[in-house]
């Protein structure tokens, strides 16, 4: 049976198993989850997809030499410039990827040796990416705020020397030359603007002329060939560097199709920001566009105050089919959504699918997503999610049915093995199959940890399923096991569902929130204060840092009405009895945020121990709860 053609069944009346009818009900072809739960001796479970996973690619390359044979004419790429949208077709891609994949060859670079990128998203990088790819290299996407964040660039050049570069590019020598030349790198260095005396111009690599080499280089490449590095956020010690091979990535994209028949059947029009230095922006959504022929419109937008403006310009512009992004950004765009009903329209009236991943997504943001969503469209929205890692290529869960949970990251994709293992009184979650990468490269240490005995990939997340009598229902994401700790009572603290409830009930006060508490008798918070908290305390200018907000009689009453709603009712472990603000915006040279905007917990917990230390010494800034009226 083709998993495309099933139907998703009808609802039911449980609402932990709310799969609703999201094919008749959204207008889209979506496949019905067919999961096979098995139990073990020792108490763990392993999910699979009755479905077998299908015939996939060889490699990157056929994707784009399929579809320059297909519509050569058809937009594949757009870049914004001053006079409007630069695009290139798949024609014109293909033959451009041939040349600088010549030009590569002619570098000799050897396959162990990556090209190395350090520039945010454009056409150019996708090319050189392609190009590598294409003739057996790998290519890895280092992180833009390495460079232009950062102030001394150590883990820049820490990063660069672990990678063993062939080849650096960047977009542009003025921003990116002098990281690079004190780097001290032996290998060339590519531009694509400003390239001096010892460097190469992009303009060169495109120049060159494709050979048969090119076609031999491609012929050549196997399943196993890596195609990309990825680097993992290195917030406890230097980054990992993730191999992820060609044939992890056209089985994670089959996977995808087979969850998502309708995108084999409509090639997508994206708009998206998420860097290609991560997993979500090149691997799933750059890979879904190419894999399906869509036209990929890259936003130079950020969910920042003075980018939102050009995601905001871009949405009216191109109006998308699939929207991607990460909670922060949807946070962001909500007012503007919400107060212009011509936005809201350009977004939401021909999308097949809004997607959020990389972070838990507040129940009230989902709320007013759908709320937006419902009058500006005809038709109900396919608002989804799907759950993976860099090392996973990175889809393993998809919740390809309709749930009003924005907790439930879906069921294994067909071709994963999903096994639920008791730890700390919840279920650690494990991964085996084609698109799981192998290990990490140079560190067979950490690679030997990272897999169980039976070959599973330890995730360090916890799982539980939203129907314990009904393996279809999806899997509720439960948090990090590696967070999670235990107040002096011995009780546990299940830190990523206090920190999503509290993060929705501090909106829009909070711009993240940190759980605190370990070895502590209560939880507490630390409170990243948004703009929108000092605007409350007359503080427009952001002088006042956290110490001094967090004395602002406004400020007090707000945060602690939040903290008493959210302690009604609610055990020990999941009622913050004190906050702090914090004063300085989360690093993301020290790793305490990535450039998707992801609080990593361990990170600001070790970082900022003088705050835990404030917070929990009963100084005149923490906040209490207020007391709750009996009356």
């Amino acid at each position: 049976m083709e998993a495309s053609q099933v139907i998703p069944m009808p609802a039911t009346a449980s609402d932990v198993s709310s799969r609703r009818a999201a094919g008749p009900d959204v207008g889209l072809r979506l496949a019905e989850p067919c999961i096979v739960r098995t139990d073990l001796p020792d108490g763990s479970f392993v999910l699979r997809s009755s479905v077998p996973l299908e015939d996939f690619d060889r490699c990157i390359g056929d994707w784009l030499a399929r579809w320059a044979a297909k519509a050569p004419a058809r937009v594949f790429l757009a870049q914004r410039t001053d006079s409007g949208w630069h695009t290139v077709s798949y024609g014109e891609a293909h033959a451009t990827v041939r040349n600088i994949g010549q030009a590569l060859l002619d570098l000799d670079i050897a396959p162990e040796n990556p090209v190395v990128a350090l520039s945010d998203n454009s056409v150019n990088l996708a090319l050189l990416s392609l190009a590598a790819m294409h003739v057996g290299l790998r290519i890895a996407v280092v992180s833009s705020a390495y460079t232009r964040v950062s102030s001394d660039h150590a883990k820049l050049h820490a990063i660069l020397a672990s990678l063993h570069p062939g080849l650096v590019y960047a977009e542009d020598a003025a921003l990116y030359g002098a990281a690079i030349r004190r780097a001290g790198l032996s290998c060339p260095v590519v531009y694509a603007q400003g390239a001096a005396g010892g460097e190469l111009p992009f303009s060169a690599l495109c120049a060159a002329s494709a050979g048969p080499g090119v076609d031999e280089a491609l012929r050549s490449i196997t399943g196993a060939t890596i195609a990309r590095i990825l680097l993992t956020s290195g917030s406890t010690g230097a980054p990992k560097l993730v191999p992820n091979t060609h044939e992890m990535l056209c089985a994670n994209q089959q996977m995808i199709a087979q969850c998502w028949p309708f995108v084999d059947e409509t090639h997508p029009v994206v708009l998206d920001w998420l860097p290609w230095s991560h997993t979500f922006g090149a691997n799933h959504n750059f890979n879904l566009v190419l894999r399906n022929g869509g036209a990929l419109y890259i936003d130079d937008g950020r969910p920042a105050p003075g980018l939102i403006e050009r995601t905001i310009e871009g949405i009216r512009q191109v109006r998308p089919t699939l929207f991607f992004n990460v909670p922060k950004g949807y946070d962001a765009l909500l007012p503007y959504l919400e107060a212009d009903e011509a936005l809201a329209t350009a977004l939401f009236e021909r999308l097949d699918m809004l997607f959020f991943a990389a972070a838990a997504l507040p129940q009230k943001t989902a709320e007013r997503l759908r709320a937006v969503a419902r009058g500006a469209r005809h038709r109900s929205l396919f608002f989804t999610t799907e759950w993976g890692s860099t090392e996973t290529s990175p889809v393993v869960t998809s919740a390809h049915f309709s749930s009003s949970d924005p907790r439930n990251i879906g069921v294994p994709v067909p071709g994963v093995e999903l096994k639920f293992v008791p730890c700390q009184g919840k279920h650690e979650l494990r991964v085996r199959g084609p698109s799981i990468f192998a290990g990490y490269l140079g560190d067979e240490e950490k690679t030997r940890a990272a897999f169980d005995e039976q070959g599973f990939y330890c995730m360090g997340d916890a799982g539980r399923l939203a129907d314990p009598a009904d393996p279809n229902s999806g899997v509720i994401f439960d948090g990090r096991v590696s967070e999670d700790f235990k107040l002096t009572t011995g009780t546990w603290v299940s830190v990523g569902s206090l920190r999503v409830r509290a993060v929705s009930a501090m909106s829009p006060y909070a711009l993240d929130i940190v759980v605190t508490g370990h070895d502590r008798d209560e939880v507490g918070l630390l409170v990243f204060p948004s703009a929108k908290l000092r605007a409350l305390a007359n503080d427009q200018d952001g002088t006042l840092c956290g110490k001094s907000l967090g004395l602002v009689p406004a400020v007090r009453r707000a945060l602690g009405a939040v903290l008493a709603d959210l302690g009604r009712g609610a055990g020990s472990s999941q009622r913050p009895a004190r906050a702090v603000l914090l004063s300085a915006a989360p690093a993301i040279e020290q790793g305490e945020i990535t450039d998707k905007g992801y609080i990593n917990q361990r990170a600001v917990l070790t970082l900022r121990a003088s705050d835990v230390d404030r917070l929990y010494s009963d100084c005149q800034s923490v906040i209490y709860p207020n007391k709750i009226s009996q009356g």
